[in-house]
């Protein structure tokens, strides 16, 4: 037992460091490793695997509301972005420039893509003539680059992929209709499949997106308080249709811009998970998106172990065909007690366990990843109780992180009482807020938090200004970000 103990003991307890927890747990999991490039990772297997899932059901929800996938150029003129003033200087400082190719100097840089509103705004233009070419809703599944100074993977580094959707509207209303859609379709996805909680708000105009009118997000609490921005959606007005003149004839016989969003989420979800559900014996992955979902380990001595590894075999086929991404360790030179650990440190969601009498009897036994509930069930029951247990343990995930999202909550009412809780707690704070970007600015300079949202739907309504004192204009949630 003392092997088995030790291999949890390599993992940082999330209490001492939770930074070196992640990074232990990542590592040891295998789901990412470093590349020779700064602030880039090699996704492995499971950890690709696990955004292919992500992938897969945002990519269904999308085309259910009307959207289909395109792909764009990585490389962007430099021209482009200048056409909007805004964009360039929010995005400038994070910027790769292609300047040489095939030996040579290339007559204007090419910026490779961090976001592709410009190029989306060229084409947009070239294609929309009419009324009748409206709407134009396009998504992309691509690869981003941004030059991050403070790499962590998944959650931010320079290189990382995600998908934009990129929509052009008639008017007003149908642009704005279309971003709060589609920011429901991250909040429901983030929490019916990813076990996530999120806070859903307006961004403040110091945090929008640069060269939107407004700009909304999903915010999500990490178990070490800190808040990550798991999806946005932007209403971009005429701003980008001005500067790419994406003009069209209009039912009135006129020329009118379109109205345009752009709506995106990346594999920071990856992190965003592993950050809110792993403990100290590693991941815990909602069955949704967990590579593999049931690990069935065959227990024995030598003289029934084939017999014993046989039967597992057949309720392995049974359990494939009904569509569970299981796996059989039957490795007979490794212990038990060993692969127990090892599966949960890797998160599986449900280990099944298969010796002699259990054969003898006609059961096996079910183990729950996030509560460590071990049920005997029927053999002849397999696939309807390992389906009740994965919907169990996703069910589980969720509340579990609601109650922690809860309980790390904090209403304040001065900016004293703010510097408080997050130098004796960790978590959000709600507070009111003045709207002027001063006092945004001395929360920020004070405790190190930013403005993650103006809540749609806050535990109740603060009406002074935290730092000034002055009537509020805006309940808002703050906390230390990623």
């Amino acid at each position: 037992m003392s092997n088995d103990k030790q291999f949890v003991t390599e993992i940082t307890p999330q209490g001492e460091d939770f930074s070196r927890w992640y990074i232990d747990v990542i590592k040891k999991a295998d789901l990412m490793d470093y590349s020779p490039v700064r602030g880039c990772i090699v996704f492995r297997p499971d950890g690709y695997e696990i955004w292919e899932h992500i992938q897969k059901e945002l990519d269904r929800r999308f085309k259910e509301t009307g959207h289909r996938n395109a792909y764009f150029p990585l490389f962007i003129p430099e021209s482009f972005f200048q056409k909007e003033k805004e964009h360039v200087e929010g995005f400038n400082p994070e910027l790769p420039w292609v300047t040489e190719a095939g030996g040579d100097k290339l007559e204007e840089r090419l910026a490779i893509r961090p976001t592709s509103e410009t190029m989306f705004g060229h084409m947009y233009s070239k294609w929309i003539q009419s009324y009748r070419d409206l709407p134009v809703l396009i998504n992309q599944w691509a690869n981003v680059v941004r030059w991050e100074k403070r790499t962590l993977p998944f959650l931010r580094t320079s290189e990382f992929l995600w998908q934009e959707g990129h929509t052009a509207h008639e008017t007003e209303e149908e642009a704005r209709e279309e971003t709060m859609k589609m920011l429901e379709v991250y909040r429901d996805f983030v929490e019916e499949y990813l076990a996530i909680p999120v806070i859903t708000g307006q961004k403040t105009p110091s945090e929008k997106f640069a060269g939107a009118v407004d700009t909304f997000s999903i915010e999500a609490m990490m178990k070490d308080g800190r808040a990550v921005q798991a999806g946005t959606s932007h209403y971009l007005g005429t701003n980008f249709a001005v500067a790419f003149d994406i003009q069209y004839l209009s039912r009135e016989n006129k020329q009118e811009y379109v109205h345009t969003t752009s709506w995106g989420t990346s594999t920071r979800l990856i992190g965003s998970m592993i950050m809110v559900h792993g403990d100290d014996r590693g991941l815990a992955l909602p069955p949704k998106v967990a590579p593999t979902q049931v690990i069935m380990v065959p227990i024995g001595p030598p003289k029934t172990w084939e017999a014993v590894v046989g039967r597992t075999d057949e309720l392995f086929t049974e359990l494939k065909k009904a569509g569970v991404r299981v796996r059989v360790d039957d490795r007979s030179d490794v212990r038990p007690g060993w692969k127990f650990n090892e599966y949960e440190m890797r998160g599986v969601p449900v280990r099944l366990e298969i010796g002699p009498r259990d054969m003898e009897n006609g059961v096996c036994v079910l183990v729950s990843r996030i509560t460590g509930e071990k049920k005997v069930v029927q053999q002849a029951d397999l696939v309807e109780e390992v389906n009740a247990m994965l919907d169990q343990v996703q069910r589980e995930m969720l509340d579990r992180a609601k109650q922690f999202m809860t309980e790390n909550f904090y209403s304040v009412d001065t900016l004293e009482e703010m510097k408080t809780s997050m130098e004796e707690k960790r978590g959000f704070s709600l507070a009111g807020w003045c709207g002027s970007e001063e006092c945004e600015s001395k929360v920020k300079e004070e405790t190190g938090a930013t403005s993650r949202n103006i809540p749609f739907s806050p535990s109740e309504e603060k009406h002074t200004c935290l730092v000034c004192g002055q009537p509020a204009k805006h309940t808002v949630v703050f906390a230390r970000a990623y």
